[in-house]
């Protein structure tokens, strides 16, 4: 029997994201519910990674007592007041176990006694007034607001000719023993194609991944999905000359040849020539996308990246549907293979980030902020004792941050964890009231920094008296000035091989120099 549940907040999807969103949810007294089609919170974690291992951190030893330290290291815990609820009491393994966070989660869930509605599966949104979502049971939820925190639950197949020959990551057997002896394609470059080539290594005969473009690593990069070192034993066995290869093109066509698989491949690397390849298997892994396909047409998201991810405002907001929201990692379309926000220790400061969001613009609660002295000296102690604590511009570096508004009549407060973009519109609407002027507060990595081979000591070398921080190519904070959203001044301070920013001559004397001829009149001349 069909029944309606009316409810202020409807989050979908009770993964890392949807936990995230109803703890402070819960936390502000906020009326809401959330829809889990699986039987446990964090589904998807049962099923992925296929071979278990997780690609995210998790260190318990860190040397350090600060709990805002520590989650710069610990790539797994939600954010909650419960100093008992952290990823890091679960298991000391450094990448981690799959069935270690499906624990956590579950754990995370029922001991905030969290409003959510298992083995409950959305089949179709629609928008009379309010959203109304209806279940496989028949159940309608009606809410003015909708956060959809579903991930990218669809795998995505390229418009390959003969795709469908191929075995998708998602399906495809995981037991070694049944690719013994075989020739096998793997067509994706990202961690999942790498994860499946290294755990055939021991059996096939021959494996060759394929993928356009220059591979991408992690460790140059810093994008924590490219390529990690957990997953690229496999780059040994090919530059080592083991029958595993590399292929640089894109591949045209499958089609089948008896018990075997022909493979068309244009070769980028020597002038697109295009090479037919015999296989035994070919296995698809190219990713996932977000699955739009449950939202009637009068409320559909319009979507970006080939079609990927919901296209996104700087509030995380659809950019035609008003009133429905995203978290988790389909938010990652904001800062797309740059920042961290398709990851748990991204995106549970920008679900914080939202949330902070949704109060201001409907219940009128400002972002939180602090007052602080408008005098330089007083500002550079505030930004050098947030730079070296912060986790989340840590984290989600160049996307949040911390901010410095200065009001017209010369007083100023901090404000924590903005989102840039987000910030910048926010002061021109007034949401932070009357502001002059404003510093925003990041961390970045420099310049060209995943051009260049972190390990080659002829690249970026500084000078030992240069303190202006623009030759850092490692991860550092960055203090602008904008007024009215237009760029005034810049400051990088320099890099620091432990991310202690905190010298005297070094970081503190070039910072207050900056602020000196950045801050009002007023303050000018102030310690």
């Amino acid at each position: 029997m069909s029944s309606e549940v009316s409810t202020e907040y409807l989050v979908i999807g009770a993964g890392p994201a949807g936990l995230q969103a109803s703890y402070l949810l819960s936390r502000a007294g906020r009326d809401h519910l959330v829809l889990e089609a699986g039987d446990v919170p964090g589904a998807f974690f049962t099923r992925f990674p296929r071979h278990r291992k997780l690609i995210s951190i998790n260190k318990p030893n860190t040397g350090w007592d600060d709990p805002e330290l520590n989650l710069r290291t610990d790539w797994n815990s939600l954010l909650s007041d419960d100093p008992e609820l952290l990823f890091t009491r679960y298991t000391p393994r450094y990448f981690p176990d799959a069935e270690d966070m499906v624990r956590y989660l579950a754990d995370f869930a029922a001991k905030h006694d969290l409003p959510v509605r298992y083995g409950t599966r959305v089949v179709e949104i629609t928008r009379p007034g309010d959203f109304v979502v209806r279940d496989q049971h028949g159940t309608a939820y009606r809410a003015r607001r909708l956060v959809v925190a579903t991930g990218v639950s669809k795998a995505y197949v390229p418009p390959i000719e003969g795709v469908e020959l191929a075995e998708r990551y998602d399906e495809v057997p995981v037991d070694p023993a049944g690719f013994t002896g075989q020739r096998v394609l793997i067509i994706g470059r990202g961690n999942s194609a790498f994860e499946t080539a290294d755990n055939l290594v021991e059996t096939a005969a021959v494996i060759h991944v394929v993928g356009s473009g220059s591979l991408k690593l992690a460790w140059q990069t810093h994008f924590v999905g490219h390529l990690r070192a957990v997953n690229n034993n496999f780059l040994d066995t090919y530059q080592l000359k083991s029958q595993n290869a590399l292929l640089d093109g894109r591949v045209l066509g499958i089609r089948r040849d008896g018990d075997a698989l022909l493979v068309r491949v244009s070769f980028e690397r020597v002038a697109e020539v295009v090479k037919e390849i015999r296989y035994d298997r070919v296995i698809l892994a190219t990713g996932f996308r977000f699955d739009a396909s449950i939202f009637a047409p009068e409320c559909r998201p319009r979507l970006t990246i080939n079609d990927r991810f919901p296209d996104q405002t700087a509030a995380w907001e659809s950019v035609d549907v008003p009133d429905l929201f995203f978290a988790g990692t389909i938010t990652q379309a904001r800062d797309f293979k740059k920042s961290t926000s398709g990851f748990i220790h991204g995106f549970r400061y920008g679900v914080r980030a939202l949330h902070r969001i949704l109060e201001h613009r409907y219940h009128g609660v400002p972002w939180p902020s602090r007052e602080v002295s408008p005098v330089p000296g007083a500002v550079v102690d505030a930004v050098i004792e947030r730079v070296n604590r912060t986790s989340a511009l840590w984290q989600m570096f160049g996307f949040l941050a911390d901010t410095v508004l200065v009001a017209p009549d010369g007083t100023a407060r901090y404000a924590e964890e903005v989102p840039v973009a987000h910030l910048h519109e926010a002061v021109g609407r007034g949401d932070f009231g009357e502001v002059d002027s404003y510093l925003t507060v990041t961390l970045e990595y420099g310049e060209g920094h995943d051009r260049v081979n972190p390990f080659d000591v002829t690249e970026g070398r500084v000078s030992q008296q240069d303190t202006s921080g623009l030759d850092g190519r490692y991860l550092h904070p960055v203090v602008r000035h904008f007024r009215a959203g237009a760029l005034l001044g810049e400051h990088h301070l320099t890099e620091n091989l432990e991310n202690e920013w905190d010298s005297e001559d070094v970081h503190r004397a070039p910072l207050l120099a900056f602020l000196r001829a950045r801050l009002a009149p007023t303050a000018v001349g102030a310690p």
